[in-house]
This record gives structure tokens, sequence and C-alpha cells, in this order.
């Protein structure tokens, strides 16, 4: 059994404009580390064939969806093409309180919110393309996207990509397997800070004995 200081859960933010790698990128932490879960959203859209209630989303209707946002019962939320998506806070705070580290994947304005809410266990990770050229050759290789929604997309991404400056780290996906090793690397050192590690006095007071 270890005898390391107990410690508080991260709360790992990864953003990025559409097409730059963020849900690749997430999907890889959570596929390598059986310690780290994915944060999951509420939402008013219907469920969808296959989906799983509590898996992929919490489906409610919009009045209760209403009541949550109004209690101060989600960390975060937004109104995406007429439906409603946001975090319920309390599954987040759990997992934190118990030293569980958690993802989210979410836009730039989903990270301003994590980060008020939460300030001092939210780390921020804001993925960039290697050019804007790449950015929309991924969104074109892209199976079902119209040309309309790729103009929509390739516009929304200079307004994303314009909110670089508020996060924590920025790292550019060039080679997805160094991008992967990056953000992998800023989750273990924000788990060893100092402030996050809740029985470090008591540990340290014991070594000195």
């Amino acid at each position: 059994m270890s005898n390391a200081p107990a410690r508080r859960g991260v709360c790992l933010v990864v953003a990025a404009p559409s097409g730059a790698g963020k849900s690749t990128v997430t999907r890889a932490l959570l596929a390598a580390d059986p310690s780290l879960s994915l944060s999951v959203s509420m939402t008013t859209r219907a469920k969808r064939p296959g989906e799983i209630e509590g898996v992929h989303y919490y489906y409610v209707d919009e009045a209760a969806f209403q009541a949550q946002a109004a209690g101060g019962a989600l960390l975060e939320w937004a109104e995406v093409f007429g439906r409603y998506y946001g975090t319920p806070r309390a599954p987040v705070e759990a997992a934190l309180a118990a030293g569980r580290d958690v993802i989210f994947d979410v836009d730039w304005q989903g990270w301003r919110k994590i980060r008020t809410a939460l300030p001092a266990d939210a780390v921020g990770v804001f993925i960039l393309p290697p050019s804007i050229a790449a950015l929309r050759d991924r969104l074109v290789g892209r199976a079902g996207d119209s040309d309309g929604e790729i103009a929509r997309r390739m516009a929304q991404a200079h307004d994303e990509i314009s909110h670089w400056r508020e996060f924590d780290h920025v790292v550019v996906n060039d080679v997805l397997a160094d991008c992967i090793d990056t953000v992998r690397a800023v989750l273990v050192a924000a788990r060893s800070a100092t402030a996050r590690q809740a029985g470090l006095a008591d540990f340290v007071g014991g070594l000195m004995q």
C-alpha cells in the first residue's frame, strides 16, 4: 500500500477548434489511463439509437434542465442549435474530492465557466492545428460534412483560436502522438501540484520525525 499523501483530483479541460484533434486526444488519454474519467454532460436533445443514459449523456427535458441551471447545479451550460448542454456539478465535485481526475471535451466558453466555478481544480489545455490549411484538410476529410458545414466550422475556428491566451497550456497538434504525450504530461504535472496534495503537510511532518 502506498504511503503517498492523498490528493484532490484534477479537472483537465481540453478545448480546440473543430478538426484540431481534441476528441482524438481525449479518447487516447482515457484509453491509456483507467483512473481518468470523461465528464458526462446533460442535454435536452433526444437520445440517439445506441446511446446509454449516464454514459453518453444525462437526458432531460428543457424544464428540468432550466431548473438545474437556475439552481446552480451545472458547472457550465450552453444552447447549441436549439438544444441545451451542460455539466452537472455534483458528480464532478465528488470525483475531485475522492482524488479522481476528470477530463472535459469543451469549447473556450466551457473552459471559461469551468475555470470560474472550480478555479483551484481546473487546468486548461488548448490544442491548435499546425496550420489553417491542415485544419481545412482535416475537416474536408471527415465523412458527411457539407461544403456549407465546413465553411461554417472554418469561420468558427478563427474565433476559437483567438481565445488561446486564456488557457494554461497550448499544444500544437502537428504529430498526434507527440500532442497526446504533451497533454498527458500536463495531467501528470497537475497531479503533483503542492496545493492539490491535501495530506502533504502531515506526510512531510512524518518524514521529519
